[in-house]
């Protein structure tokens, strides 16, 4: 016979609890077996409770209270993280910022249907890159252009389809890594194609070039050391000469450039020797690879750009389709493409050319403002400071962009560890992510907006605040 006095007894049943009044809307929002699941397994705890002898509120309204907590949704684990590392493309934090049109253009075409595949004028089966071709050509002066998932894939899908089973000469300077650890001759393996290693690390001249041509040979490639540099001793084959070089010969210039820089003024800042996409097929390369989330401002995509027949061949290889873009990133990549068609337009509305452009007296003023509100808040001693900031993601790996932070340190009276200050920084609402140099945290603004100010002080504040508000100190 069952215990009148046991603590079971006083368990409310299932279908008590699912009769109560906040369970009816959740109900109709999350389905009856999500919150079905969410009530048992509030009393399932409760049951453990008791047995494990743990106090425990086994009242109705208490486990009630604890359905609906587990009911609520988890965090995504994608947040929104403001950039103080002063790296504009940091491939850890998604590289380049879209533009509101590119935002826009995604909502549209997600919420319903799209003429993804459908040609509307004829009323049939269409090309899905029609329009983002379209202005690849005009931008770049291409025949003809093709888009995948990132720039790895669009290399190895041109090697598969141009030169599987043949070999492709290339500089030993250019073996490059990219990000994962993903190395072009791993690359080569995977594509099929031969890799035909010619030169030096540092010198790699036109006749190293020519004497490892033979029958076998299928192509020429540059490969552009776009994350890192070799200085000093060094020789390289421009794509000019490389690209005749190869047409004497019948064979295909490929330019893997990188970065996505289109044409020389396609940024507001200098861009030394980095290669641009109209350049290289202007110098006669036969086919151009790049990355569409880097200097282009755009989504991750991966640009094969040039000969109408090679882009043609590599459209019809089946991996194509392994590696082609959805409705989204078309979206978002046609409409930056058609902010690029203006310079002085994508200045204002291309985020990362925006944030290039940022004068270092709107940084500097910003960084005054940012310390004075921070310094007054008691916990943080705060000071604006000069910084060097970079492009990052892979491109212009020599060149520092001036700038201005905010450097961040307890007051005189707090001893608190950086790290800690640092990975609450980064668990904060908003997320904010600095870097430590010499015993203080800095927050670089060149990678900030300034429309941003205001919540990267509250959560700076929320930060210090969290370590104790103490009273405040004078600086």
């Amino acid at each position: 016979m069952s215990d009148p006095d046991s603590p079971f007894r006083h368990l409310p049943a299932i279908h008590v609890l699912l009769a109560r009044p906040e369970f009816q809307s959740l109900t109709e929002t999350l389905g009856p077996r999500r919150v079905l699941e969410a009530v048992r397994a509030a009393v399932d705890d409760a049951r453990r409770a008791i047995v494990a002898g743990v106090p425990f509120d086994l009242d109705e309204p208490s486990l009630a209270a604890l359905a609906v907590r587990k009911l609520a949704p988890a965090p995504a684990f994608l947040r929104e993280v403001l950039n103080g590392t002063g790296l504009l493309l940091n491939t850890g934090l998604g590289r380049a910022p879209l533009a509101t049109e590119a935002v826009e253009a995604i909502v549209r075409v997600a919420r319903g249907y799209s003429n993804l595949e459908w040609d509307l004028d004829r009323g049939e089966r269409g090309r899905r890159t029609t329009g983002v071709s379209a202005l690849l050509r005009e931008l770049t002066g291409a025949e003809a252009a093709a888009v995948v998932n990132n720039n790895a894939a669009a290399t190895i899908l041109a090697l598969k389809a141009l030169a599987q089973g043949r070999e492709v000469v290339v500089s030993r300077g250019q073996l490059v890594e990219i990000g994962g650890s993903f190395r072009l001759p791993e690359i080569f393996e995977v594509s099929g194609a031969i890799l035909r290693e010619v030169g030096t690390t540092n010198k790699t001249r036109l006749d190293d070039y020519r004497r490892a041509i033979g029958p076998q040979t299928a192509a020429l490639l540059r490969v552009h050391p776009s994350n890192y540099r070799v200085v000093g001793f060094t020789e390289s084959v421009g794509i000019a000469e490389l690209s005749q070089l190869a047409h004497e010969h019948g064979l295909h210039a490929i330019d893997d450039i990188g970065s996505g820089a289109l044409e020389a003024d396609s940024l507001p800042i200098a861009l030394g020797d980095e290669p641009t996409a109209r350049g290289s097929l202007a110098a006669g390369a036969d086919l151009v690879l790049f990355s569409g989330d880097k200097l282009l401002g755009g989504p991750q995509a991966g640009i094969l750009a040039g000969r109408h027949d090679l882009i043609r061949k590599i459209e019809q290889d089946p991996l194509m389709r392994a590696l082609r873009v959805d409705k989204l990133t078309l979206a978002a990549l046609e409409a930056t493409l058609l902010l690029q068609r203006d310079p002085a337009l994508a200045d204002r509305r291309v985020p990362l050319r925006a944030l290039l452009a940022a004068s270092l007296e709107s940084l500097q003023n910003r960084a005054i403002r940012l310390a004075d509100r921070l310094s007054g808040e008691g916990f943080w001693k705060a000071e604006a400071v000069e910084t060097l900031a970079r492009v990052g993601g892979g491109s212009l790996p020599v060149e520092t962009i001036a700038s201005w932070g905010v450097r961040l340190a307890p007051a005189a009276d707090r001893e608190t560890n950086l790290d800690q200050l640092s990975r609450a920084l980064r668990l904060g609402d908003p997320s904010v992510v600095a870097y430590v140099r010499e015993d203080a945290i800095v927050v670089d603004l060149r990678a900030i907006f300034e429309s941003d100010d205001d919540r990267l002080a509250v959560a700076i504040e929320r930060v210090g605040r969290g370590f104790g508000n103490p009273a405040r100190v004078d600086d």
